[in-house]
């Protein structure tokens, strides 16, 4: 497959040591060799060995720009598949910017951002899944969304799409032949084979579809707010889980008017920890807009950290909270007990009670009590105590999750058919229907604008 010559600077456009300028396609050595020039002898680029770095500078006509190491790749054996050229010059932000400049001059043009991965995607060295992963990998947040990456990037995801596609490709393909040739191949009996078939990849496809809830957690981090009655100890606890002084606090209730975010990392689980305004009735109007946001993140939360004051009276302001967060998985963190406790543990058991997913800790931000305790809580509720990724599967993309759970429904309508002993051609029918949506992770059943939008959210220079 022939292609022009694209070219971006794959490091960070910032002053540091080094700098890396990436060149891929047929034009990329020929191109280079215009700028380069050996410091010993006269060399060409063109014709030195594969996978050779070579020392010199890269010139614009005359004027000198830099002393710099060249490596070049030669097709088929590099990332894209094409011939590649990366330049590792001085880190400065003026120098990349320059010889990237002068590369585009002299025949090259500016690569769109995850150009190079998706070409070696087009040119078949990874499958999309694989694809994705190095994006996820390049963003990982925590020790786990990167070893699910890495996974992934091996072929954890890829290898069991392809072998559950293999299964099912094989019955489709007996299916088709003996409705072609029914002298010769016969389905006599074949239903109860079919049916151990189909319930064995659904079974499997349902495995794979509960990874993922706990898998996009483990990618993206457990959204989580924090609400509460102002003046309850939200800010105080925001600032003890973040290890410094994000968020104001003061004696004064309300001091909260806006929502702060802050990602942290508690025993390797990524939280993004939203802090909003204490939620009561008030006609202050600037108070007032941000109780109304403080209930919108709420609404869209994973986790609610509801944090109720032990030394004041509960009131309706806390009943109006549990209402609002009665479906989703709360902790109660009934804090300042370190105080006289005025409200009773029947009391509060009473109040919280409508909710289904609910843990309770006594806590106190000022003496750092409990908080060892939530953070073994929030395992337990999202991940049953204990997260392990080592060669288990992990489904992280919303998009997979989607692919998987419509060649379930599709092995689901087999089952059905057969239970209702409809002719051979439905079987075929959903087979290939499951078939193409296990295609789509792995980039054999997607159309162009799905992959341009996936390379779209790429960095540039990968």
């Amino acid at each position: 497959m022939r292609t022009d010559t694209i070219a971006a600077i794959a490091t960070a456009v910032s002053d540091s040591g080094i700098g890396i300028i990436r060149v891929s396609g047929d034009g990329a050595i020929e191109n280079i060799d215009k700028i380069y020039r050996s410091k010993s002898e006269k060399k060409r680029l063109t014709d030195v060995r594969s996978h050779t770095i070579h020392y010199g500078f890269i010139y614009d006509g005359e004027e000198l720009i830099d002393e710099v190491m060249v490596l070049v790749m030669k097709a088929p054996n590099t990332y894209t598949k094409e011939d590649t050229v990366e330049i590792d010059c001085h880190g400065g932000i003026l120098v990349m910017r320059k010889i990237l400049e002068t590369v585009i001059k002299n025949g090259c043009r500016l690569a769109e951002a995850g150009e190079f991965t998706k070409r070696a995607f087009l040119n078949g060295r990874i499958d999309l899944s694989k694809a994705e992963a190095i994006m996820d990998l390049i963003h990982s947040k925590n020790e786990f969304a990167l070893k699910a990456s890495v996974q992934q990037l091996k072929g954890s995801v890829s290898d069991k799409v392809k072998s559950l596609r293999g299964d099912i490709l094989y019955e489709i393909a007996f299916i088709e032949s003996a409705l072609d040739d029914p002298e010769h191949i016969s389905l006599d009996g074949y239903c109860e084979k079919l049916e151990q078939m189909a319930l064995s990849v659904k079974k499997d496809l349902g495995k794979l579809i509960d990874t993922a809830d706990n898998g996009k957690l483990l990618k993206d981090g457990i959204h989580t707010v924090i609400v509460g009655k102002p003046n309850v100890g939200k800010s105080s606890l925001l600032n003890l889980i973040v290890g410094e002084e994000k968020a104001i606090v003061t004696s004064v209730a309300g001091t909260t008017r806006d929502a702060l975010e802050e990602y942290v990392k508690l025993n390797g689980i990524g939280l993004n920890i939203i802090d909003t305004a204490g939620i009561r009735d008030t006609k202050d109007e600037v108070e007032r807009i941000g109780v109304e946001r403080a209930r919108t993140y709420a609404n869209n939360a994973d986790l609610i950290i509801y944090v109720v004051d032990a030394s004041r009276k509960l009131d309706e302001n806390d009943r109006e909270i549990v209402k609002l967060i009665s479906d989703k998985k709360v902790i109660v963190l009934l804090n300042k007990t370190d105080l006289d406790q005025v409200v009773s543990d029947s009391e509060l058991m009473t109040l919280v009670s409508e909710i289904n997913h609910l843990r309770i800790i006594k806590t106190s931000t000022k003496e750092n009590i409990g908080i060892d305790e939530f953070e073994n809580v929030i395992k337990e509720m999202f991940f049953g105590g204990s997260i392990v990724v080592n060669d288990e599967i992990y489904i992280t993309s919303e998009r997979h999750k989607e692919a998987l759970l419509e060649a379930y429904e599709s092995m689901d309508l087999v089952l059905k058919s057969l239970a209702d002993d409809m002719p051979e051609d439905f079987y075929s029918i959903d087979l290939m229907s499951a078939y193409a949506a296990l295609g789509r992770i792995i980039g054999e059943e997607v159309g162009e604008d799905v992959v341009n939008e996936i390379f779209s959210k790429f960095c540039m220079g990968k």
